[in-house]
């Protein structure tokens, strides 16, 4: 398919996982099809709990708890038209693309074997495998620091070996905050440069009049 020559590049939306010791970038994970819809949702975590005490009401106790969800599509096809110039697709379908989103939410076998070697061992504590951090990409406004809460795969077509070859990926997130990670982890400081750009950003909002409510002052 020929584009025309003066279309827009296109940027896409994904993951990349960083070590959060180094700021190493491990791995990048790109949509293939941007979604065209994305569903943020910020609960508010003010003071007081549900009664809230008079001193209490307009006092907030951090960042407001966000999480996003997206649902995007993986599909071979195109690929499959041409073999010859994609063959990782002709011999594995989809199979790539999903491990790549899966293995985010395994300890690396490398991970396991070391654990079961100190557990045999007669270690009496064994730490917790850290996992790498997740950021979640969505422009050069959003970059955000997450945690995967929800994810499910619908295969919906496979070739002639079984390899899925397109599918429906479901991903649920939550956005990590200083409260969750503290001031001095990477993870943390990114959260800070997420904040300000929505300040930035809601400062170019422009000033708008009390009369665009339909009053001239406050009752």
């Amino acid at each position: 398919m020929t584009n025309f020559p003066n279309s827009p590049h296109l940027l896409k939306g994904g993951l990349a996982l960083v070590d959060a010791d180094s700021g190493a970038i491990r791995r990048v994970i790109s949509l293939q099809y941007n979604p065209d819809t994305l569903t943020r949702t910020l609960l508010s975590r003010q003071g007081g709990g549900e009664s809230v005490d008079r001193s209490e009401a307009l006092r907030l106790k951090g960042p407001p708890v966000e999480t996003v969800r997206l649902e995007a599509e993986i599909d071979a096809t195109d690929q499959l038209e041409f073999p010859d110039q994609n063959p990782t697709a002709a011999q594995a379908g989809i199979h790539p693309q999903l491990a790549a989103l899966e293995t985010m939410l395994y300890p690396t076998s490398a991970d396991l074997v070391a654990n079961n070697a100190l557990a045999a061992s007669g270690a009496l504590e064994i730490i917790p495998m850290q996992a790498p951090l997740a950021l979640f990409v969505w422009s050069q406004s959003r970059i955000a620091p997450v945690r995967i809460t929800e994810f499910s795969i619908t295969e919906e077509a496979f070739d002639t070996a079984l390899n899925p070859i397109r599918a429906r990926v479901t991903l649920g997130l939550r956005v990590l905050s200083v409260d969750d990670l503290g001031f001095a982890h990477r993870g943390g400081s990114l959260f800070m440069s997420y904040l300000r750009n929505k300040e930035s950003l809601a400062g170019k909002s422009g000033a708008v009049a009390l009369s665009a409510l339909g009053l001239r002052g406050l009752p």
